[in-house]
């Protein structure tokens, strides 16, 4: 098992994406806590997996300190921090007021910061002879634009950027930090978006939509969870000692064309 012995906590860990990671962190033999608002999370799931529920808003100061206080007195230490919170509104600058502008760098980029910088002096306690991981959430959004997004596009660009910066000020103290930057991924945030207006559906089926959306990539499909979780456990695991401070994008090939459809 790839993490067997260490401690992990997952923002937005009852969500889509983070209760892959979750449950992919169990079957490698991490202690897990899934950070989240409630228990059921986006997916109204019941918390039965075996990890430790931790409520968590992000955009609070207090509920980081508390929650890496929680991980502390239990664990003594935490080898990985998976930001994956994150929230997508579907409006032009024009059409997204002040207040879901605020509330989108909040939850994408200070909920990261916060989490990261309280969870760092416990970071630092990992033993000797390994190093703890923090894995940001990205998007390829935050390289190239998908239309109706432009919050969503700034703050994911701000996460890239973020990422960086704590490779570097944080690398010589064993902790590595690195990005996953996904496409499209089979989510109920993937769904939302299927019947809002960012799609541009011009009146298609949600049917119609996702196979557009899949004829658009070269591998002809989108991805799962669990496509995410396998990048994720790695960039987690000892295997992966050298790899920080990248952007990794996971799309099946779709930021790789020179033209896309219009979705």
């Amino acid at each position: 098992m790839m993490l067997e012995g260490k401690t992990a906590l997952v923002t937005g860990g009852r969500g889509g994406i983070g209760r892959a990671i979750v449950s992919r962190f169990l079957r490698e033999g991490a202690r897990v806590y899934a950070a989240d608002l409630t228990p059921q999370g986006s997916l109204a799931a019941h918390d039965d997996d075996g990890s430790v529920f931790v409520k968590l808003d992000v955009t609070q100061e207090a509920d980081a300190i508390a929650a890496m206080e929680q991980v502390g007195a239990a664990e003594g230490k935490l080898d990985i921090l998976v930001n994956a919170a994150g929230i997508e509104i579907e409006k032009t600058i024009e059409e997204t007021t002040l207040d879901e502008w605020n509330l989108s760098f909040a939850v994408n980029v200070t909920g990261t910061f916060l989490t990261s910088k309280h969870a760092l002096p416990l970071m630092r306690k990992v033993t000797k002879g390994s190093t703890a991981s923090i894995i940001n959430f990205g998007s390829y959004d935050g390289f190239i634009a998908d239309p109706g997004l432009a919050a969503y596009c700034a703050t994911k660009g701000a996460v890239h950027a973020l990422t960086k910066a704590m490779a570097c000020d944080h690398g010589p103290e064993g902790i590595r930090v690195n990005a996953i930057c996904p496409g499209y991924v089979d989510t109920p945030m993937l769904q939302s978006f299927f019947t809002g207006d960012g799609s541009g559906g011009g009146g298609k089926t949600i049917d119609q939509l996702q196979q557009a959306v899949r004829d658009v990539h070269p591998m002809r499909t989108y991805g799962t969870p669990e496509d995410i979780a396998n990048l994720v456990n790695w960039l987690a695991s000892d295997e992966a000692r050298y790899a920080s401070g990248q952007l990794w994008v996971l799309d099946g090939g779709l930021s790789a064309q020179v033209q896309q459809m219009k979705l």
